[in-house]
This record gives structure tokens, C-alpha cells and sequence, in this order.
């Protein structure tokens, strides 16, 4: 046993220091080093604690596997209830097993050491003594034990909790989709009702994606505190912001060199993250070593702003040949980006001079279907393999007079050739009301319901959006981003749905605006395998044999007939093709 007992100079700082603590409880396990010493916590260990024992009433430990930030918290929950035996402890996890085992382990501490033994129930008292809710010896009577675990989805309420330790309660399973994010959301709202006034919450746990619970809590008055296995890069910095441990960077601040290298060389070496980063694989070893959530949204989230190209667009002209460009150059300034970090809108890199009109235009319509939901619409014209985005919108209503004009006027501005419609509601009904307001407004086009989807929607609207953004294929009305963030709140914003959209079935909580879009572009994806270089350069032969055809009926006053047409294709058609590029 370790003799702590021989001054009160040691236990005063027991009761004033959870660093000390920490040391004697690290000395009573046994732990050892890989060389097989006895363990010591680490630096990052010790700083762990401290942000843990200091830290403001809201805070969460974000720190990679294996560093021990549970075993640190454990120990947290044991010096709190010896400095004050009457503090009421909730353990919550996503699962009970997660929660019971936390408590399991801090009573198992109270049991084996010595020196905590006196924190054991009192059967005198009949007192709570089971392994996942139990009182401590010198507790007052209370209705709520002096440590409680439960699962998140449990019954978190019935008694009062002086501190919260809220252990990995988000994990894949329960955070998936938008619906399960906001049911957890809910969830640990409930915390509030159970904490006593001045109480605290302890987060633990590693975000599972951008749209984790914990990268809400700064929002909610948390404060975030990160510890990655590997000092970050200056990029990784400004990810993490100001939530990198303190200590962190400080030292990086000292010591530049210091990035990439292990923060634990001790425990962790650079040998050892390599084999983990090897078994992981890069996306794992970000999210779950440097808590970076950036490698797996770029695979759970496929469609992003940067593949778009954003510019002024006409409603019956576009440029005859225009390449995308990624650099920084071309980001766009005085637009407002709703997609994820790193993400950006820019424009083309090449816009020919020459322009033309659009080959079609076609419009979607997906209409409201029940409670909140739009009638979304989407406006996409065609250019020699290029599609353009000249309206993207939603209408509150489905079979209003107001929204069928919005839209037939839409349609009318745009010189829309053909309107498609999603048939899933009303059997076709909203094609037969949408005809007459074309014909008031004196626009016949062509309408009609296209197929009924068997597909899951997200799966499809992925499946469709995705190559022709890959492509680099979609151009953007500017004016469209502007408005789009008029909408009623983001879940409407089609940007906002189009950046958020995964495959997993109901990851978003609309999809009027964006289904609009992917169905107007599905329209047009059977003559998208045109070549654009092609496109255009068929294009500018056939304007170059207009011209000089209308060059040499001004020559021969119209009069040669046949004649003119042979000289043209005899003497004129191979020099062109022999020119190849004009």
C-alpha cells in the first residue's frame, strides 16, 4: 500500500490538488511504463487533470484512444466525493453497459484501496451498495445515490446530480442520420433538468463527424479542449482553433518543429502511430488519433460547393467553352459558403468570349408533399456538355394558385423548353393543374410526371449530383447562393441539403429544393457524355461555314445556288478541318 498518510502536508494537498491525487491513484494501480517501470502520469495526463479540475462548469475532453481520459475522469469522480462525500455523480454513456462499467470501476477503486475504503456504503445507513448506483460511507441521506450510471436513451431524470460525466454518449450508431442527431440532441437536453444549481457537465468523447452533438456545445456554452496524438500541422491548428489544449500550443508556438511529431513518445512513438495509422486507415486515424473530422465528412459527405462553378449567368446565353479551376485565386469573395470546412465557392478558371444559345432548358418541380415540406423547383439549361443552374427555390404550398404562378412565371422568364414533375404525390394531379396557368400566362411547354422512384432518395440524389459535380460540370447562378439563404431556416437551404446529404436513409431533415435539382439534372445526364471541347469546337466550325457561306452569297448576289454550296465543301471544309482548332 502506498503510505500517504505520513504528513498532513500530503493529505492537505490530496484535498487541494487532483494533480496529487491523480499521482497516488496511478501509484495504488500498479501501472507501468513499456519498459516495464512503474507509471507515472504523463505530461498530457497531468494537463488532462488539470483542465478537468480547473476547467469552467461546461467543458469537454476531446482526447485521441488510448491516452486514458477515462480512467483520468474516474479518478476525478473519486477526488470529488473525498473532498465532499455528498456530491450526487451521473454517469451517462450511449449504451448502459458503457455507463455501468465506468461506475463498476470507480467503486472497484473505493473497495481495493486502502486508503478510499472509508467510501464505501454503509450497510449501518442502508445505504445504496450496488455496482451501478451506490452511496459512500459519509453521504448524508439523499433520494439520489452518490454515483448513478444510466444509457443515454434511459431514465436520466428521478434524481439530482451535482456533476454530469457525460462518457462517449455519441457514437456512429446513434448519430447517423439528422433524426437520430436530433432524438440524442434532445436527449442530453435532459441534463439540465437533472443538474443542481451550479452544478457541472463533463463531456468525453470523439466526434464522429462535422455534424456531431459535440461540435454544437461551444454554441450551447461549452468549452472544448483537444489533445491529438500528434502535435498538428498549421493547417490542423487552425481546424482546432482555439479548442487545442493550452499546453499543446504553447509549446508548438516555442517549437515549430515540434508538428507531426508524437505528443506521448513515451507511450505512443512514432513507430507505434504509424502501425495504428496502418490499421486505422487515414480516415480512422484522423477521427479517432488527431480528433479531425475532415477525412471522414470528405467521404460520408460527397457533394461539395468547391466541384460547382459560380458565375453571373444568362437566361438564354452561356459561353461556348469554360473550364473549372481549384486555386485560391478563384474562390469568390463576398459569398457566404454554407458547406463544410474547408469548403469554398469559385469560379472558372477559362470563359470563352464566344457565347451562344443554351441547347435546352429544362425545369423540375418535386411538389410539398405533407406538414412543413416545399414545392421545390430547379431551373438547369444545357451548352455543349455543360449544365447551367438558372433557378433554385421552394414555394410554401403545393397547389396554391400563388405557387403554380411563381412557378409558371419562373419557367416563362427562363425560356424552360419541358417541365418535369415528380409524380409521388397526387397521381399526377399537379401536372393537370399546372397546364392552365401555362396557358393563362400564354406559355405552352411541355409537362409531364417522370417515373416513379423505387430508389432510396438520398442514395439517388447522390448517384445523380455526384459525377456531374465530379465532372466539374454544374455552373451556378451567383444570384442563386444569395438567395438560397433567404430561405426559412438552413434545412430548407438547397446548399445547405446538398453539402449534408450522405447515403444513409434520412440524413436530412428536407430535401424539397435539392430533389428539384437532382431531378432536372437527371434529365439531362443520357447526352451528358458529349465531349465539351468537342461541343465547342463543332461550334465554332459550324459558325465559321455560316459565315463564310454568307460571305459568298454576297460575293455571287445569291445567284450561283448549288454552286456555292459545292465550292464551300470542296475547298473549304478540309482546310478547316486541316486548321483543328480556330
Amino acid at each position: 500500500m502506498l503510505d500517504i498518510w505520513s504528513t498532513m502536508e500530503l493529505e492537505q494537498r490530496l484535498q487541494e490538488d487532483f494533480a496529487v491525487f491523480l499521482w497516488a491513484i496511478w501509484r495504488e494501480l500498479k501501472l507501468k511504463d513499456r519498459w516495464g517501470e512503474d507509471a507515472d502520469p504523463t505530461p498530457l495526463q497531468y494537463d488532462i487533470a488539470r483542465y478537468l479540475s480547473k476547467g469552467p462548469r461546461r467543458r469537454m475532453v476531446q482526447a485521441f484512444r488510448g491516452c486514458g481520459k477515462s480512467w483520468i475522469t474516474a479518478a476525478y469522480v473519486l477526488w470529488r466525493l473525498h473532498c465532499n462525500p455528498n456530491e450526487r455523480i451521473l454517469v451517462v454513456s450511449a449504451s448502459k453497459d458503457r455507463a455501468d462499467a465506468f461506475s463498476i470501476f470507480v467503486k472497484r477503486l473505493i473497495d481495493e484501496i486502502e486508503w478510499l475504503q472509508y467510501l464505501r456504503p454503509d450497510p449501518a445507513k442502508q445505504q445504496r451498495d450496488s455496482l451501478v448506483a451506490f452511496d459512500v460511507g459519509p453521504s448524508d441521506p439523499h433520494q439520489a445515490p452518490s454515483v448513478r450510471s444510466v444509457g443515454i436513451s434511459g431514465q436520466l431524470t428521478g434524481g439530482r446530480a451535482t456533476l454530469i460525466v457525460a462518457d462517449d454518449v455519441e457514437v456512429p450508431k446513434n448519430s447517423l442520420t439528422v433524426t437520430m442527431r436530433d432524438k440524442l440532441t434532445e436527449a442530453v437536453k435532459e441534463f439540465d433538468a437533472v443538474l443542481v444549481p451550479d452544478g457541472e457537465v463533463v463531456y468525453l468523447g470523439t466526434p464522429q463527424t462535422i455534424m456531431s452533438l459535440y461540435n454544437g456545445l461551444p454554441a450551447r456554452g461549452y468549452q472544448v479542449r483537444i489533445w491529438p496524438a500528434r502535435y498538428p500541422t498549421p493547417d490542423q491548428a487552425r481546424s482546432y482553433g482555439y479548442a487545442l489544449a493550452e499546453d499543446l500550443a504553447e509549446q508548438l508556438r516555442r517549437n515549430p518543429s515540434l508538428a507531426g511529431k508524437p505528443v506521448e513518445p513515451t507511450r505512443f512513438d512514432d513507430t507505434d502511430l504509424l502501425e495504428r495509422e496502418a490499421s486505422y486507415g487515414r480516415s480512422g486515424f484522423a477521427l479517432q488519433f488527431m480528433l479531425d473530422t475532415s477525412l471522414s465528412d470528405a467521404n460520408r459527405y460527397p457533394l461539395k460547393m468547391s466541384d460547382l462553378m459560380i458565375m453571373d449567368c444568362s437566361a438564354t446565353i452561356a459561353p461556348v467553352k469554360m473550364a473549372w479551376g481549384g486555386s485560391q485565386e478563384l474562390v469568390v469573395e463576398g459569398l457566404q459558403c454554407v458547406g463544410l470546412p474547408g469548403d469554398r465557392l469559385v469560379k472558372p478558371m477559362y470563359i470563352d468570349k464566344a457565347f451562344t444559345e443554351y441547347q435546352g432548358c429544362t425545369m423540375s418541380i418535386d411538389p410539398s408533399g405533407r406538414g412543413g415540406d416545399e414545392t421545390g423547383y430547379a431551373v438547369v439549361a444545357m451548352l455543349h456538355g455543360i449544365l447551367f443552374t438558372l433557378a433554385l427555390g421552394g414555394c410554401k404550398g403545393g397547389y396554391e394558385r400563388d405557387t403554380l404562378l411563381e412557378i409558371a412565371n419562373t419557367a416563362k422568364r427562363l425560356r424552360v423548353k419541358r417541365v418535369v414533375v415528380e409524380p409521388n404525390f397526387g397521381d399526377g394531379m399537379f401536372v393537370q393543374m399546372l397546364k392552365p396557368i401555362f396557358a393563362e400566362i400564354g406559355y405552352p411547354v411541355e409537362i409531364e410526371d417522370t417515373p416513379h422512384a423505387t430508389v432510396l432518395k438520398d442514395s439517388r440524389i447522390i448517384d445523380t449530383l455526384e459525377p456531374v459535380f465530379n465532372q466539374h460540370r454544374m455552373v451556378v447562378d451567383r444570384s442563386l447562393i444569395e438567395s438560397d439563404r433567404k430561405a426559412e431556416s438552413e434545412d430548407y437551404q438547397a446548399f445547405f441539403q446538398m453539402t449534408r446529404i450522405t447515403k444513409e436513409k434520412g440524413s436530412l431533415k428536407r430535401y424539397d429544393r435539392l430533389d428539384a435539382w437532382a431531378m432536372a439534372v437527371a434529365d439531362w445526364v443520357a447526352i451528358l457524355d458529349m465531349d465539351n471541347a468537342r461541343a465547342s469546337e463543332s461550334y465554332r466550325e459550324d459558325a465559321l461555314l455560316k459565315e463564310l457561306q454568307d460571305f459568298e452569297d454576297g460575293i455571287f448576289g445569291g445567284t450561283a445556288g448549288g454552286r456555292q454550296s459545292n465550292w464551300i465543301s470542296s475547298t473549304l471544309n478540309p482546310k478547316i478541318n486541316g486548321i483543328g482548332h480556330i
